[in-house]
């Protein structure tokens, strides 16, 4: 189900949350950005939104501040739920992996890949 926040808005609510209409983009994957100091005009270049679109989302959530910050908080924390879920859920699986021998000709990349891991300021 979608619901158009207002008529001329690029904003709605999806089965996602509040999205910007016709992408798959959420308002929380936004506000994730304004909160690290992007620029709306970093945004709307990171993005490939529209001038109209950008200038619409951050004025959707200037305008509806405190609602939109009680939903993105929610959202980060079931992210982090299931992103601890998964990780005990792998965690035995992955230990097996790592347990496991390397694969005949690997041996070259296996090398370097240390030598970037003893050396992180190279990345």
């Amino acid at each position: 189900m979608i619901e158009t926040i207002n008529d001329k808005s690029a904003v709605i609510r999806s089965g996602r949350g509040l999205s910007i209409e016709g992408t798959r983009i959420t308002l929380y994957q936004i506000m994730d950005f304004l909160k690290v100091g992007y620029s709306p005009e970093m945004i709307r270049d990171d993005f490939r939104l529209t001038v109209k679109q950008t200038a619409d989302v951050v004025k959707y959530i200037e305008t509806h501040k405190a609602e939109v910050e009680s939903e993105y908080q929610q959202v980060v924390r079931d992210a982090e739920a299931e992103r601890q879920y998964w990780e005990e859920h792998n965690r035995e699986r992955l230990s097996q992996i790592a347990k496991m021998p390397p694969r005949p000709g690997q041996e070259q990349f296996r090398a370097k890949l240390r030598s970037v891991r003893e050396k992180p300021d190279m990345l």
